[in-house]
């Protein structure tokens, strides 16, 4: 074997150990870090119902489904929101939905009666900057608090939501997550 293939094959050596350690010391952090992940993920959520129905002061219970997700767990539906004396108070939850652009993530909350919607918030969005990305913007997201369920829907099909200019898709999926997901609520509490 000549001096150069030799280096080559040191060389290589030395490239495949680096290489074994990086990927050792990745596994090793990766399980505290995705545990860490998931209660700042936890938390987040609850600080969002937190702001969607304050009375609750954080007393949230969840719903859960029969859908099992990747972890072997099952899948918060929804939350019940409790007063101080464990009485029902209204329901929150995150719903995604298809946009213009890509999926939008809808926080909401709605009265025990189901006949108000307290607010809502988007999570996440794919939309345009300039125009579905305003479903961020104060301006829409107020016309949301404390509004009847029974206006919940565009202005442009009779109810009470003015859609961003430009950026009907956007708007309308918005309504459509905060309609359905009320509806299934609403269907699995009764």
């Amino acid at each position: 074997m000549s001096e150069s293939n030799k280096e080559t094959m040191v060389v290589i050596g030395k490239l495949v150990i680096i290489s074994v350690v990086a990927a050792l010391l990745l596994a090793i952090t990766y399980v505290p870090t995705s545990a860490q992940l998931k209660i700042n993920e936890e938390n987040s959520r609850k600080e969002i119902l937190g702001e969607l129905i304050p009375e609750a002061n954080n007393n949230f219970e969840g719903v859960e489904g029969a859908v099992i997700n990747e972890e072997g767990d099952r899948e918060v539906l929804y939350y019940r929101a409790k007063d101080a004396s464990g009485n029902i108070i209204g329901y929150a939850f995150f719903k995604q939905q298809a946009g213009a652009q890509g999926p939008i993530v809808v926080a909401g909350g709605v009265d025990s009666s189901f006949t108000t919607l307290r607010g809502m918030n988007i999570l996440s969005h794919e939309e345009t900057p300039g125009l579905g990305a305003k479903i961020v913007d104060d301006a829409f997201q107020t016309q949301f608090v404390d509004l009847p369920i029974a206006s919940l829907g565009l202005s442009s099909s009779g109810g009470s939501v003015d859609a961003i200019t430009g950026a009907t898709i956007s708007s309308k999926a918005v309504v459509d997550a905060l309609n359905s997901k009320i509806s299934e609520i609403e269907e699995a509490e009764e």
